[in-house]
């Protein structure tokens, strides 16, 4: 769905035979936006902004009544429903099993959409906890395990010893999991 605003109407644009619409550079094309016109061929040559809202509506998770923040997500708090997908840059949360069980890290009333930014990031292990290192490639898979040295928070670095005492950095990606980028 796309939504075309107004221009101010105290603007006095003179006459132009040929307008070339334009994407201002940076501009992410959906939720709220301008969308840029220039006179090509006219009296005078303007250039203007007009606001347009574009909406990308599909599945995604709401709260099915107020949840305060620190709620952890059960069933019964969620339901999916047509949301704007475009509505923030945040994408929205569109399976429950990405959401059950996780805390949320702000409240959301009754209706609002549920988006990645609104849950807490897993904390996969603490330090000093044994965990897996993994690493793959083109034809190439190891694994081998090490000593957490902090705690491994979803999305964040994690660093490990392993038995013969180097540190390798990796990502947490799942319980006492850690992948290694090459």
């Amino acid at each position: 769905e796309v939504v075309v605003g107004r221009l101010d109407p105290r603007l006095k644009l003179a006459p132009c035979r040929r307008i070339e619409p334009y994407l201002p550079p940076g501009t992410r094309p959906l939720g709220a936006m301008r969308v840029g016109l220039r006179c090509r061929d006219g009296q005078a040559h303007w250039n203007v902004y007009m606001p347009v809202t574009v909406r990308l509506f599909g599945q995604g998770l709401v709260a099915r009544g107020p949840l305060p923040s620190g709620t952890q997500l059960m069933p019964q708090h969620l339901e999916v429903a047509e949301v704007d997908l475009a509505a923030s840059t945040d994408p929205a949360v569109v399976t429950t099993e990405a959401a059950l069980g996780r805390t949320l890290g702000r409240g959301l009333a009754a209706g609002d959409t549920l988006r990645q930014a609104d849950l807490k990031p897993r904390r996969w292990f603490d330090a000093g906890d044994l965990v897996r290192l993994r690493a793959s490639g083109n034809g190439y898979a190891i694994s081998v395990e090490g000593q957490a040295l902090n705690p491994g928070i979803e999305g964040q670095a994690v660093r490990v010893r392993t038995e013969s005492g180097r540190i390798l950095t990796g990502m947490a990606t799942a319980a006492r999991e850690v992948e290694l980028v090459p």
